[in-house]
């Protein structure tokens, strides 16, 4: 069965967001507010097993700060972080320090060219998506994705997958006609109980998650192509209702038919 949509989540995906663009908005907004939370790499990898970015202030604050739970205005004061933190993302994308990830432009040009659907399931807030597409493939480039599934428009995040669901409906599609493109397990958890035929590019932050599940695991798209994509899922997926992952490629890097292997 040939892939009738690319569903893309975003944030360390599309580009390394994670890295260039929320962690040092989040700390920003933390010394902004007076607070003496930084977070560290190392600690930033631990809080992205929780999605969402409020839910990470939150999940934090139960880990090391729970006096600050305590304060009767606790929602309002993670809320108004996450608000100020939204901001300074948008402002990073705008200036652009936050790139796309190697071969991810070249992926969404051949879709385009070929009639391939395209569109996005991501936990991050709709301001961030518009602001990275509009700095890395120019004003208007939300319109290329048909459907977007960002935020809070689903009430359970990933690894739920709510957000797919939601995408699916709006494609009018059956998950088996899609491929959805992740970089970690929570993401990866969320596509394939969607029922959605998955390929994860990891990047640093990810490269110790568990991919059960995947069709294949990459290092980055540099090197495949959307033919490629197509023959995966042919192949691994032709059209069944067996569950994504069945016959999963478990090397970190897939040899595919035109591309040189890259390893991760």
């Amino acid at each position: 069965m040939a892939i009738q949509a690319l569903v893309f989540d975003v944030d360390g995906t599309l580009a390394d967001t994670e890295r260039d663009g929320h962690r040092p908005a989040f700390n920003a907004a933390f010394a902004q507010a007076g607070l003496s939370w930084h977070w560290h790499a190392e600690e930033y990898r631990e809080l992205l097993a929780v999605a969402g970015g409020k839910e990470r202030i939150r999940h934090f604050c139960e880990q090391y700060d729970p006096d600050f739970l305590a304060r009767p205005d606790a929602d309002e004061l993670i809320a108004a972080l996450h608000a100020d933190k939204t901001r300074r993302y948008v402002a990073f994308a705008a200036a652009g320090r936050i790139g796309l990830r190697p071969g991810v432009a070249r992926l969404v040009m051949q879709a385009r060219a070929a009639g391939t659907r395209l569109a996005i399931a991501t936990t991050t807030n709709p301001e961030n998506v518009t602001a990275l597409l509009d700095a890395c493939f120019g004003p208007g480039a939300t319109s290329w994705f048909e459907v977007i599934g960002a935020g809070d428009v689903v009430p359970r995040k990933k690894p739920a997958p709510d957000i797919y669901t939601w995408v699916l409906e709006r494609l009018d599609l059956g998950p088996e006609e899609c491929l959805a493109i992740e970089d970690s397990a929570v993401g990866l958890r969320a596509a394939v109980a969607a029922g959605l035929p998955t390929v994860v590019t990891q990047n640093p932050y990810t490269m110790s998650d568990d991919t059960t599940g995947a069709l294949a695991v990459l290092s980055d798209l540099s090197t495949v192509t959307l033919a490629d994509l197509s023959t995966l899922h042919d192949t691994v997926h032709p059209g069944s209702q067996e569950r994504p992952g069945t016959h999963a490629v478990r090397s970190r890097a897939w040899t595919s038919p035109t591309a040189t292997p890259t390893s991760a």
